[in-house]
C-alpha cells in the first residue's frame, strides 16, 4: 500500500488515502482508534532530520529505515523508547510522555508504516516534471551488495529465521514483526550487536534467550550477504 504517490506533493497525496487510513485500522497499534495520518505527516517532519523525509534513514544506517516497517512494531519500538527500555540517547529528547503522547505514536507509526519505497525508477508519464521526478528518485531504495556467500546465507535463512521474518525477509505485519531485507546491513550489524550484548530484547516472549548466540560471524555475514541480495528480484 502506497502512501504518497511518486512525483505526488506530500500534502495532496495526503487527500487521496481516506482508503489507506481505513486499511491501516486493522493493522494500528491501538485498535479501535482511528489514525490521523496528516498528524503523522506533521510528527514525521521532526522524524524526518535524521531518518528522511520518505523514513529511508540514512548514512549507510547509522540512522535505519522506518518506511513499510509494521506499525505495531514500530509504536512498540517507541514505547519502549519512551520507557527507556531500549536504551537510545538520541531518541530521549523525543519520546517522553508530554513530546510524544500515545495517540502520536500510532498516527506517527501508521503513517510511516504505509509509505512504500520502490527498488527501482518507477514509470513515469512522459510529460512528468524534473521535480517530480525528482521525487520519485529520492524514494528509490535498494540495499547496497556485501560481501558474504548469499546461497549458503539464504539456506540459513530459510532454516532459522524465515518463520518469522517471512520467506524472503519482508517481514510479517500481522505478527508485527520487521523487515530484514530492505534495511540497512550496518544497522542489522549493530543490532545483533545489541541483541548479543543484552542491551536489546530480541524476542519479548522469551527476554532471556540469545538466538543470536547460536550463530557464528560468519554465518550471519553469509545471511546478510543474501539479504542484501533480495531487493534486487
Amino acid at each position: 500500500m502506497t502512501l504518497l504517490q511518486p512525483g505526488t506533493s506530500p500534502r495532496r497525496g495526503l487527500a487521496s488515502l481516506l482508503l489507506a487510513c481505513l486499511l491501516l485500522a486493522a493493522a494500528a497499534p491501538s485498535r479501535g482508534e482511528e489514525v490521523d495520518l496528516e498528524n503523522g505527516f506533521d510528527i514525521n517532519e521532526t522524524c524526518a532530520g535524521c531518518h528522511g523525509v520518505n523514513g529511508e534513514g540514512g548514512k549507510d544506517g547509522e540512522y535505519p529505515r522506518l518506511a513499510g516497517l509494521p506499525a505495531a512494531y514500530l509504536a512498540r519500538q517507541l514505547h519502549l523508547y519512551r520507557d527507556r527500555e531500549r536504551p537510545n540517547l538520541a531518541m530521549i529528547e523525543y519520546v517522553d510522555e508530554r513530546q510524544m503522547p500515545d495517540p502520536d505514536i500510532r498516527d506517527i507509526a501508521a503513517y510511516l508504516a504505509a509509505i512504500e519505497l520502490p527498488i527501482r525508477m518507477p514509470d513515469l508519464p512522459e510529460d512528468a516534471t524534473s521535480l517530480e521526478k525528482l521525487r520519485a528518485a529520492e524514494k528509490v531504495f535498494n540495499v547496497p551488495r556485501v560481501e558474504g556467500d548469499p546461497d549458503a546465507g539464504q539456506k540459513i535463512y530459510k532454516r532459522e529465521c524465515a518463520s518469522c521474518h517471512g520467506p524472503e525477509g519482508w517481514g510479517d505485519e500481522s505478527e508485527a514483526v520487521p523487515m530484514l531485507a530492505g534495511q540497512y546491513t550496518q544497522y542489522l550489524w549493530r543490532s545483533v550487536d545489541k541483541y548479543l550484548k543484552g542491551t536489546r530484547i530480541h524476542d519479548p516472549s522469551d527476554p532471556e534467550y540469545r538466538l543470536l548466540a547460536e550463530f557464528s560471524e560468519t554465518e550471519i555475514r553469509d545471511i546478510f550477504a543474501y539479504l542484501s541480495t533480495v531487493d534486487d528480484q
